[in-house]
């Protein structure tokens, strides 16, 4: 490695990461490859993270983090990192979750959400195509990729992500996006399985809260991926590929 790139162990003990490990000396290295890494941007759309004053399913802690995420991004646009914008995305009227007709009726996270979240009548159309609601609230440019029929938590269920990834010849994965405590955990849990390097800049990710936010990155860092904050990616991939990118870095860092 170029730098001395550290990431975060449990989300709080601070580690310089090694090369590599026993058996795979140079593991690591590799792992912050930015010409096999891509950026995948998961479900920032105004439903989300919008300026409306109610939304369908909001997250603050994501919608804080929206200029993070442009900052980021171009940054690795700059150096030639794709960014792959991933939306939650049904079918209008519901056939995808609220109004299936099979017995087992509406996902998971839905019937969860009632328990807890507040009262919302918009939430029956969270992400429902034709609605603005699926406005994408981050900076695209050409030659950005999109991914549009995520229906569940995970951005490769169902989806062709993986099929994606395997023809940018991708390795690693940046998950960015909301809510690191549920769609980014998930995505990172399946693109571990599926031999992805994980890495999340915890700086940009949105959660529930501070405390889902928390055990979420714990769990990542332990079994999934890499846990660092988005100033030192961009130094590190910088150095690599002797790229200008100091404006963004110390955008990130203030």
């Amino acid at each position: 490695m170029k730098t001395d790139f550290y990431c975060y162990m449990e989300n709080k003990e601070k580690l310089i990461l090694p090369d590599g490990v026993p058996n795979n000396s140079n593991a690591f290295t590799k792992w912050l490859n930015p010409d096999k890494t891509a950026v995948i941007e998961i479900d920032m759309h105004r439903g989300h993270v919008g300026p409306d004053d109610k939304l369908t399913l909001a997250v603050p802690r994501a919608k804080d983090r929206v200029e993070r995420h442009n900052i980021f991004q171009d940054a690795c646009r700059k150096m030639g990192i794709p960014i792959i914008h991933v939306q939650h995305w049904q079918r209008h009227g519901g056939i995808d979750d609220l109004n299936t007709k099979k017995s087992n009726k509406m996902a998971n996270w839905r019937a969860l959400y009632y328990l807890y979240v507040e009262d919302n009548e918009l939430m029956d159309e969270h992400s429902w195509e034709g609605t603005k609601w699926l406005d994408i609230i981050t900076e695209e440019v050409p030659g950005d990729y999109y991914i549009r029929t995520k229906k569940r938590l995970s951005s490769f269920v169902p989806t062709d992500l993986e099929f994606l990834l395997r023809n940018l010849d991708i390795d690693n994965v940046i998950l960015t996006g909301t809510m690191t405590c549920a769609c980014v955990l998930s995505t990172a849990f399946d693109a571990a399985n599926l031999d992805f390097r994980v890495i999340v800049p915890r700086d940009i990710c949105g959660g529930y809260s501070a405390e889902s936010e928390h055990s979420a990155l714990q769990v990542i860092s332990l079994h999934l991926g890499l846990v660092t904050d988005s100033s030192a990616l961009l130094r590190e991939y910088s150095a690599i590929k002797n790229a200008d990118v100091n404006e963004q870095i110390n955008k990130l860092q203030q």
